[in-house]
């Protein structure tokens, strides 16, 4: 009979199950890998933390901070608390009674004394266009009263009129949907449905329609351009390579503001690209080059070139040349070889290097500024207006919330389409 040793005692001790098959022992050591990972998740964690909170304060909470101005406006409604309170039982259709008059009246004698009418005028005037000076002229009016008098009020026009107390009702809610359905081009009509603006003040739709298609012109630019060019520098000696990645990168050397000013003067009628297209033959007269769309194409791809170029070089130079020897020896023509071989594994490069730049094109600001003319401005040219010339952030948030919406959507849709989520580099 052969000796139980305490190894053994041990092995049969770890194999003994309970509780449905798991033994102690494993549910131990389960246990403890489980919490060793816990504890290295929380170590990244605490690693990334000052990163993380950066970012969340410099760059999420300012983001948050302006795009919740698209639906969030309590100005009308900080300016008129005694109307809203007296238009709770306002039906809506009739001309408000004395009561609601009144409030107004002394809503507005109160904003004068604090010095916020201008602010309040702005915001209505902005949903109601002429309401500016009919406020203003009302409060001067009020102002010279000793007490509150509704025959002023009701002397003016505008206050009887149905659309100004439908604004109005409108407006005393902090939560709005005026701002995002002017970004589109729609508004509220007096029966409480939803109508396109007149053709004449209809105007944001077809600046997202020209910044989507100049964006959409480079970035199809720097792929015809870049391609080759990829291709080139990948199976280029190194030398002959290095430089021409030196040559590629040497824009980045210099700031955008001052790539674009080149521009300016090189598109000018009589600047250097005139010259060598009358010298060449192309043209026997100076083209308007500057302040064209075909200008600020020009210059917004020769600033976006790298971009699509790097993302495309960075795959190619991992395919490895014998791939294609090996399709040429079994017999395949060479474009059959490129299309069927070669193309399918830059197709992530390419894909990659597009989306880079065609959302890097929708927020371009200072080349558009510089070179496009007044029928060539971006949508970001308009949220730079309202907010630095108009001071008008509600709508400059509207226009950022539609673009966002806009992009992340394309890129859904591109995605599913092309099946991005299934495509990996190589």
């Amino acid at each position: 009979m052969s000796t139980i040793q305490p190894n053994d005692i041990s092995q049969n001790r770890f194999m003994q199950k309970r509780d449905g098959g798991e033994t102690v022992d494993a549910k131990l050591l389960i246990s403890a890998i489980r919490q060793s990972q816990a504890r290295e998740r929380l170590r990244s964690l605490a690693l990334a933390a000052p990163l993380l909170v950066l970012l969340v304060l410099s760059f999420g909470i300012p983001i948050v901070a302006l795009l919740s101005r698209a639906v969030y406006d309590p100005t009308i409604a900080n300016a008129l608390p005694q109307t809203g309170a007296a238009m709770e039982t306002w039906n809506g259709t009739d001309v408000p009674d004395d009561k609601i008059f009144a409030a107004l009246a002394a809503d507005l004698k109160m904003v004068q004394q604090n010095g916020t009418i201008a602010e309040f005028a702005k915001s209505l005037n902005a949903r109601l266009p002429g309401a500016r000076s009919q406020v203003l002229k009302t409060s001067r009016a009020l102002d010279k009263q000793g007490v509150v008098d509704v025959d002023v009020m009701k002397a003016n026009p505008f206050w009887t009129d149905h659309r100004t107390w439908v604004t109005i009702e409108n407006g005393r809610h902090v939560l709005t949907s005026f701002y995002l359905l002017s970004a589109l081009d729609l508004q509220w009509n007096v029966d409480g449905g939803i109508e396109r603006v007149p053709p004449e003040q209809a105007i944001f739709l077809r600046v997202f329609i020209r910044t989507f298609f100049v964006a959409a012109a480079v970035t199809l630019a720097t792929l015809i351009l870049g391609f080759p060019l990829a291709y080139l520098i990948s199976s280029a000696p190194k030398t002959i390579g290095a430089v021409l990645i030196v040559a590629v990168l040497l824009p980045f050397w210099t700031s955008i503001l001052v790539r674009t000013a080149a521009w300016t003067v090189l598109l000018q009628k009589f600047g250097l690209i005139n010259d060598v297209l009358l010298w060449i033959g192309v043209t026997d007269v100076r083209l308007d080059l500057m302040y064209s769309r075909l200008g600020l194409i020009i210059a917004m791809t020769h600033i976006q070139l790298p971009f699509t170029l790097l993302p495309i070089y960075s795959v190619m130079r991992t395919i490895p040349p014998s791939q294609m020897r090996a399709a040429y020896s079994l017999g395949g023509r060479p474009f059959t070889c490129f299309r069927r071989i070669y193309l399918p594994q830059v197709v992530p490069g390419i894909m990659a290097g597009c989306l880079l730049t065609f959302i890097l094109c929708l927020g371009y600001y200072i080349t558009p500024a510089l070179v496009g003319g007044a029928g060539d401005q971006l949508i970001s040219n308009f949220i730079a207006n309202y907010i630095n010339v108009e001071l008008n952030w509600e709508m400059a948030a509207a226009l950022s919330f539609i673009l966002l919406v806009f992009t992340l959507g394309l890129y859904a849709l591109f995605a599913r389409m092309l099946g991005l989520d299934r495509l990996k580099p190589v």
